[in-house]
């Protein structure tokens, strides 16, 4: 069912609006293009109100639908949820894209989940990975001249005002160097930083009851993993060190492509790389490719995040359709990994121990679970928890157990996984260490990557030949 904005403000209830002008029947950027004269808002609690604003509009939404279903058939009741569905996720992405970082952040995870949250909102929030609010021009040139030292003009052969990708921590423009080289130029949200500071503080305070049992002393650290890591990805000199690494990794026959930093242009707040031309991955799929090729780009997503993984000891934790193009000749190209998480020689050791899991049964399911959780003793005698976890420890690895290609297509796959989730969190306290947060982060969100690829991989034999050139099974553990 197509629908434009103005459908959407139908939908909404009396009291619930959309941010700028009345919009038409144009594209749902119009609602969003009406924030780039606002500034993000930094402090905690004008990030709080604005979010808790957004429940309870959103939730009045759903309420409206329920109403109205008491009096409607079963086509309009169903029609009426699409709309419900829609305006709701209107609301989101006109709310997120103001706030930015990490509750923008969680607008694209969500999106990377077809089937599980409502296709409105995939098709709506999908939108976050490119659309969301530039900043204007005389603040980007502002920046470049604070970070740069010159102005831009002073510094490019040419540089494109008006930006061609906008997400949640940053913009990127087209530029052109003196030397001739395309870039592209990623421009840092002013003020970034302290956002995602500001949005911890107020999870901090919403969670403020957990602090007297015993779940803090879980959660707590997993929180504190989370935040450092979003708070590295806004340091592009760290962002440009793991371009630069990860560029080493790939050969010329991969058919993978990492660009090229150009350090001289490149601060903390300014990221200046090598231009690369191709679909993203949206559009791809919207081009109805053949299954061959959906599985041969499947395939590479496979390849890289395995050698991120085995040859360069990172885990990529980000693998969502804005970080990838298809190049015009066929190979993929991986265009952001501020999103990484590096081990330390004792946590190298324990992936390296889990990874016997792969290889082995429950037995060796058993033993991870105790070394990579914090339940006590007490608590692993209990015969459901750790059937929970050995299942769902099974459904985290079945592509790599199975040697014919794993189909991702299939819905109720994935949706398994994500009822298992469910039910643990329900019924048992969060006892993963840090160390596993975006271990299956990065892990949950290639699988709906390859999910909205509908891409059939031989996930376990890219695994096997990644692994073999590095000897990282030969090791001693």
């Amino acid at each position: 069912m197509a629908a434009t904005v103005s459908d959407l403000l139908a939908a909404l209830p009396e009291g619930i609006d959309v941010p700028g002008e009345t919009p038409t029947e144009q594209t749902l950027g119009d609602a969003l293009n009406e924030l780039t004269k606002q500034p993000i808002p930094t402090g905690a609690l004008r990030r709080f109100g604005s979010l808790t604003g957004l429940h309870a509009k959103v939730g009045l939404a759903y309420l409206a639908y329920w109403a109205r279903g008491c009096f409607q058939n079963a086509d309009r009741r169903q029609q009426a949820l699409i709309e419900t569905n829609l305006a709701a996720a209107m609301k989101i992405l006109s709310t997120m894209g103001y706030l930015r970082g990490a509750i923008m952040k969680i607008g694209q995870a969500a999106a990377n989940f077809p089937d599980i949250v409502p296709d409105e909102f995939v098709d709506t929030l999908s939108r976050l990975h490119f659309e969301a609010p530039p900043m204007h021009w005389s603040l980007i040139r502002e920046i470049l001249h604070d970070e740069l030292g010159r102005d831009p003009e002073d510094v490019f052969e040419s540089f494109d005002r008006t930006a061609f990708a906008a997400a949640s921590l940053g913009q990127v423009h087209h530029g052109r160097l003196k030397t001739g080289e395309q870039v592209a130029v990623k421009v840092q949200y002013p003020g970034i930083a302290r956002t995602i500071r500001s949005d911890f503080r107020n999870l901090s305070i919403l969670m403020l009851p957990l602090r007297f049992t015993r779940d803090w002393s879980c959660i707590h650290p997993q929180l504190e993993e989370v935040r450092r890591v979003l708070e590295t990805e806004t340091d592009y000199e760290q962002e440009a060190d793991y371009l630069m690494r990860a560029r080493r990794l790939f050969r010329d026959g991969d058919q993978i492509v990492v660009p090229r930093v150009h350090q001289e242009f490149s601060t903390r707040r300014v990221l200046t790389m090598e231009y690369l031309d191709g679909q993203t991955l949206a559009e791809f799929v919207r081009s109805d490719p053949s299954q061959e090729e959906r599985d041969r780009i499947g395939s590479l997503l496979t390849r890289s995040w395995c050698r991120l993984l085995y040859a360069g000891r990172m885990n990529y934790s980000d693998p969502h359709p804005g970080n990838f193009l298809i190049l015009k000749d066929g190979r993929l190209g991986q265009i952001d990994l501020g999103c990484m998480r590096e081990f330390s020689d004792e946590e190298w050791e324990y992936l390296r121990y889990a990874d016997q899991v792969v290889l082995g049964g429950r037995k060796e399911a058993e033993a991870h679970m105790r070394r990579g959780t914090d339940f006590s003793e007490a608590e692993l005698v209990d015969l459901e928890l750790m059937d929970a976890m050995v299942e769902y420890s099974d459904w985290m690895l079945q592509a790599m157990r199975q040697d014919e290609p794993f189909d991702y297509s299939d819905a109720s796959v994935m949706r398994r996984g994500i009822n298992l989730i469910h039910e643990f969190s329900r019924r048992w306290r969060p006892a993963q260490k840090p160390i596993n947060v975006f271990i299956q982060r990065g892990v949950l969100a290639g699988w709906g990557l390859q999910h909205r690829l509908r891409s059939r991989v031989p996930v376990k034999s890219i695994c096997d030949e990644e692994i073999a050139v590095t000897g990282w099974r030969q090791q001693t553990v």
